[in-house]
């Protein structure tokens, strides 16, 4: 943990600024450079004549590349730093955009404001920023359910599992992970093209969550409100999510919250009968994405003092 001083910077500054839109506007982000690059990989790479075995195969060449590609870049950045306390600050502010904290946190609340207002439509529009599922079929509760699931996910894809790993090996393993993280998002559907291609990505990715994932739902667990219920919920039901990470936090912030998550949802016209998280407890309400930030908050505020405590250790 010899970058943890670094990844508490990091979190302290993206608390405070986020990313700012104007910055985004001139420059972009760091995840939509390494976007452009996954997506000319992909248009280049991805052919639809080649045999499922090529694809594959060119799928796990590209994500090699891309990986390899952004941790060199991070070690290079790295080698050349000052050691010593100046360099935790700077690996730290470099890492700054790689840390969503705060973006996560007011998307979410985005979503719960016009949802406690009774505007619908509003918090339909701000949650269809945030999920893939079809926003026109959701009422109050699939709202709220909407919500709180992508920010359990989302606090561990976007902040635990980047700091866990830029704690572990810096700028190194800050940009590997985000770039891992952006070939899962990318290409790491189950869809035609590419159930192939993005074969390596999803299953990279789910090898970089395993640790994150599971360390997010027990720090749900020790800040929910419902603690027993959290870590029954979760040693129960996370497995029973289809991904074998986002179970783990959701699972947690279900039990904490004492409602229910997952479920059936539509995506894109289809109906997806996925299984509850916490079934029998009541549907979660605007309030709900409230309580859930307060959680989150506390989270990563104790997950901050952990990685001080580590630095200064």
């Amino acid at each position: 943990m010899g970058f943890a001083g670094a990844m508490v910077v990091a979190m302290a500054v993206d608390a405070l600024s986020g990313w700012p839109s104007w910055l985004f506007a001139r420059i972009g982000h760091p995840v939509t450079w390494l976007g452009r690059l996954i997506g000319a990989i992909d248009c280049s790479w991805n052919r639809a004549p080649d045999p499922p075995a090529l694809r594959r195969a060119a799928g796990v060449a590209g994500a090699l590349l891309v990986v390899a590609f952004s941790v060199v870049i991070g070690w290079m950045i790295q080698a050349l730093l000052p050691t010593g306390w100046i360099q935790i600050v700077l690996v730290g502010a470099l890492a700054w955009p790689l840390v969503a904290l705060r973006s996560l946190h007011d998307h979410v609340a985005a979503v719960a404001k016009p949802l406690q207002a009774g505007d619908i439509a509003a918090s339909r529009e701000a949650v269809s920023r945030i999920v893939g599922r079809d926003p026109a079929a959701l009422d109050e509760a699939g709202i709220a359910r909407a919500a709180i699931e992508s920010l359990a996910e989302n606090a561990s894809d976007g902040i635990v599992a980047p700091v866990f790993w830029g704690a572990l090996f810096g700028l190194p393993g800050i940009l590997g992970y985000k770039a891992i993280n952006t070939l899962d998002s990318m290409i790491g559907h189950r869809s035609e093209r590419h159930e192939a291609f993005g074969w390596a990505a999803a299953r990279v990715d789910d090898v970089a969550n395993f640790v994150p994932a599971r360390l997010t739902g027990f720090l749900f667990v020790l800040l929910a409100p419902r603690r027993s219920g959290a870590l029954a919920c979760m040693t129960r039901d996370a497995r029973r999510h289809r991904s074998p990470n986002a179970g783990w936090p959701e699972a947690a912030m279900a039990g904490g919250l004492g409602v229910r998550l997952s479920g059936p949802r539509i995506y894109h016209g289809s109906i997806t009968n996925e299984p509850w998280l916490n079934e029998g407890a009541r549907d979660p309400l605007a309030a709900d994405i409230g309580e859930g930030l307060t959680i989150y908050r506390r989270a990563m505020l104790l997950l901050a003092g952990v990685l001080a405590i580590l630095a200064f250790a």
